[in-house]
C-alpha cells in the first residue's frame, strides 16, 4: 500500500495497550483509527492528534472490514483471544503491510506444566524465550483461568501458520492509563492512606516481569517498519522486585514508609501482585535484536500509571475502573501494635 502517511488501524484502541500505541504512533506523524465499543474511553489527546475513533464490536466482521478498507501500512489487535478471533482476522490482512496480535506470557509453561494461570506458581528457573514451551492450544473458555492461555495460543498458531506477516507479542504485568487492572494500585493506595509501613512478603523478593505499555508500543512501532512472522517478548528493560516497586512509587509520590520485610515463611500478609517465587522474567533480546529501543524504565515509565490513578481518585471515577482491594490494614495494624508491645517489655 502506497501512501503519503502511514496509515495504523487498532483494533482494541481504547484499551491500555492501544492508547499508548497510538499515542506513540501519532507522534510520529502516522494516521490512526481506533476501534472501540464506546467513544468515551477514548482519551482526549488522542482526538486532538487526530486520532479517528469507530464504533464496532470486534465480533462484527462486516464493520471491520469496512474500518480497514483497502488495507492499512499496521493492523494492531489487542482483542484476539481465541483461534476463532484469529480466523476473522485473516482476510483483513490481506492488503496489510504488517500485523501485530497482542498475547500473554500467560502462555509458557514450566517443566512442570504450570503456567502465571495455574493454581501452583510456574518455576521458571531462567529468563523466558520465545522457544519456550507453551500451553496445548484450546478453545474453552477464554475468560477462564485455564482457558486463557490455551485460547491465546490457538490464535497465536492460526495466524503464524496464515502464511502472512503476523507479529506475535507476549507482553507481562502491563502497567499504563487505562489500565482495566491497575496493579500499581496496590501500592498507590497505600500512600494515599498514609499508611505508616509497606509490608513485603518474602522479604519483598518475589518479581513479575513489569511491561509498560509505552515501551510495548515502541515494539510496535518497530515491527511496523520490519514487517515478518515472528513471536516477540515485550518487558520492560529492567524487572523490578516488589520492594522495588513499593520504593519507585513511594518516591514519586514524596511518601516515606518503614519497609517490613517479612520471611518466606510469613502469612499472606504482605502478598503484592508482583510476588513470584522464583522471579517470572522475559528474555526480550530479540527484541533488541529487531532493532526496537525501549521507551524507558520501569520507574520512568510507570508514573504515567500512577499520574491516571491519582485523577482517577481525584474525580471519583472509581467504578469505571477494577482496583484491586488492599489487603488488611487491620491485620497490619495489629501487626504493629504487637511489635511496639514485645519492644517494650523487652525494655523493661
Amino acid at each position: 500500500m502506497q501512501s503519503a502517511t502511514r496509515r495504523a488501524v487498532l483494533f482494541g484502541g481504547t484499551g491500555v495497550l492501544g492508547r499508548a500505541i497510538a499515542r506513540r504512533l501519532l507522534n510520529e506523524g502516522w494516521a490512526v483509527d481506533l476501534v472501540g465499543r464506546d467513544r468515551s474511553h477514548v482519551p482526549n489527546d488522542l482526538l486532538i492528534k487526530g486520532g479517528r475513533f469507530h464504533a464496532a464490536d470486534r465480533s462484527d466482521d462486516v464493520a471491520l472490514g469496512h474500518i480497514v478498507g483497502s488495507g492499512a501500512d499496521l493492523l494492531v489487535d489487542a482483542l484476539c483471544y481465541t483461534a476463532n478471533h484469529a480466523r476473522q482476522l485473516i482476510p483483513l490482512l490481506r492488503d496489510v503491510t504488517s500485523a501485530v496480535m497482542l498475547s500473554s506470557k500467560a502462555v509458557y509453561v514450566d517443566e512442570e506444566g504450570r503456567h502465571a494461570n495455574s493454581r501452583g506458581t510456574p518455576q521458571f528457573s531462567f529468563p523466558i524465550r520465545e522457544d519456550q514451551p507453551t500451553v496445548e492450544p484450546g478453545n474453552s473458555d477464554f475468560n477462564s483461568r485455564e482457558g486463557y492461555g490455551a485460547n491465546k495460543v490457538a490464535a497465536e498458531r492460526t495466524l503464524l501458520d496464515s502464511g502472512l506477516p503476523v507479529t506475535v507479542i507476549r507482553a507481562s504485568k502491563v502497567h499504563g492509563d487505562g489500565a482495566p487492572a491497575p496493579l500499581e494500585w496496590h501500592f498507590v493506595k497505600r500512600v494515599l492512606d498514609r499508611r505508616p509501613a509497606v509490608f513485603l512478603a518474602h522479604q519483598g523478593l518475589g518479581a513479575n516481569h513489569t511491561t509498560a505499555a509505552a515501551n510495548l508500543a515502541a515494539l510496535v512501532e518497530r515491527v511496523a517498519a520490519v514487517p515478518g512472522q515472528r513471536i516477540l517478548n515485550s518487558a520492560d528493560p529492567d524487572a523490578p522486585n516488589g520492594l522495588q516497586i513499593a520504593r519507585t512509587i513511594a518516591a514519586y509520590l514524596g511518601h516515606e514508609w518503614e519497609e517490613i520485610l517479612l520471611e518466606e515463611n510469613s502469612s499472606d500478609l504482605g502478598r503484592h501482585p508482583w510476588d513470584a517465587h522464583p522471579p517470572i522474567i522475559l528474555d526480550t533480546r530479540a527484541s533488541l535484536q529487531l532493532g526496537y529501543v525501549p521507551a524507558g524504565t520501569y520507574a520512568e515509565t510507570v508514573t504515567t500509571e500512577i499520574d491516571w490513578l491519582l485523577e482517577q481518585d481525584r474525580i471519583g471515577s472509581g467504578d469505571e475502573i477494577h482496583r484491586p482491594s488492599p489487603s488488611d490494614y487491620a491485620a497490619e495494624d495489629e501487626y504493629l501494635v504487637r511489635r511496639a508491645g514485645l519492644a517494650s517489655s523487652r525494655r523493661k
